[in-house]
């Protein structure tokens, strides 16, 4: 019972949503239309990409692939570059949260290998920038995408053409603050982790099935046939990563889905909420991402639009901004605070000034641009 309290302690925003689907179901009983509420395509494909990264997240890809680019680096503006814009291009393909699982820890070493730890709190802070902002050059990148991009029956052309100009801006401003950053000459050392052995055949049917996965997301590959087939292999190939597969993320989308189904058919919310985001999807989806996040906001909101390409843009900004305002960006602070525990007042002060310069120069650009 201690551990349940725990674990639900640790995962506050599934809390809220079932509270809310809860408290909604009373003004709202439960009939025929929730089974309508729930989105299943979203909830499988989240499924099957997460079991996939997982996958290929034990078999050290990426581990790998960032060792093999830090053996190229060789002053501290490099090494910098390389822990920061790893996070950034990564995520695009395996979402902010397993690139900054993945790199984060992975910087903290090498820096600490290094003896450049005075540079472990703007470079882990940037790595997260980078990875929330990375990730929302794709529809596969986060799990706010792929919801609305599947919710909205989004094509290609318009997802990219709302959110590329913002990614491409992010890495001139990512850019930028390495060349202001003070640089000198380092042998960077051997990186020693531990990482498993590498079965080729693991990571070539991961391959297949992540390929299957963009089909997906296209929906050129039925979901009928994706899931199963993704939860075979990945029994076959390792079992142990189901057991990484995020299933409260899985459960507050439910929640979400049933509070949202119920609010709609609630008349005088509905057209409350209408009258207060439609023309302003981009600043409700930034604000409210600040104080609940921004997959919550993207659900909360998307039932009160048609405009969906305003709330993709605005949920992706949103994830600048407060601690909260990604969920991923917790990620980055518990390693943080784990492993530099002296440093986390300086970690929060830098992280909310450098998010905020962001997200008031993006805001800024989404004035500007037509």
């Amino acid at each position: 019972m201690k551990r349940m309290l725990q674990w639900l302690r640790g995962e506050t925003v599934l809390c809220v949503a079932w509270v809310l689907a809860l408290v909604t179901a009373v003004l709202v009983p439960p009939d025929a239309q929730y089974i309508n509420y729930v989105d299943l395509h979203t909830l499988g494909m989240l499924f099957a990409l997460m079991a996939v990264m997982g996958g290929l997240q034990r078999q050290g890809l990426f581990f790998r692939l960032g060792r093999s680019m830090l053996e190229r680096t060789h002053t501290t503006r490099q090494l910098e570059g390389v822990l920061i814009l790893l996070p950034f291009f990564v995520s695009m393909a395996v979402t902010n949260d397993v690139a900054l699982i993945t790199f984060v820890p992975f910087a903290l070493e090498v820096l600490s290998l290094a003896g450049q730890t005075q540079r472990v709190v703007p470079v882990v802070v940037m790595q997260t920038i980078a990875a929330n902002l990375g990730s929302m050059a794709t529809p596969i990148g986060n799990p706010q995408n792929l919801y609305l991009y599947s919710c909205y029956e989004m094509d290609l052309g318009s997802f990219f053409a709302t959110v590329l100009p913002y990614a491409g801006a992010c890495l001139v401003l990512l850019a930028v603050f390495l060349m202001v950053r003070p640089s000198q000459s380092l042998e960077v050392p051997q990186v020693s982790g531990e990482v498993p052995p590498l079965s080729g055949a693991r990571v070539a049917a991961y391959g297949v099935l992540f390929a299957l996965c963009l089909g997906g997301v296209a929906k050129a590959v039925p979901l009928y046939v994706l899931c199963p087939l993704v939860l075979v292999v990945v029994l076959m190939a390792d079992k142990q990563v189901l057991l990484h597969v995020d299933y409260a993320l899985l459960a507050t989308f439910v929640g979400f889905f049933l509070f949202v189904g119920n609010l709609g058919r609630i008349p005088a919310l509905t057209a409350l909420f209408q009258s207060l985001i439609q023309g302003q999807e981009v600043l409700c989806g930034v604000v409210a991402s600040q104080v609940i996040s921004n997959v919550p906001a993207a659900l909360l909101l998307s039932g009160f639009t048609d405009n969906g390409a305003g709330l993709l843009l605005g949920v992706n900004l949103g994830g600048l901004g407060t601690l909260i305002a990604s969920m991923a960006s917790l990620i980055s602070y518990k390693y943080i605070a784990r492993t530099f525990p002296e440093k986390k007042g300086k970690y929060l002060g830098q992280f909310t000034a450098l998010n905020v310069a962001f997200l008031a120069v993006l805001l800024l650009l989404w004035v500007v641009l037509p």
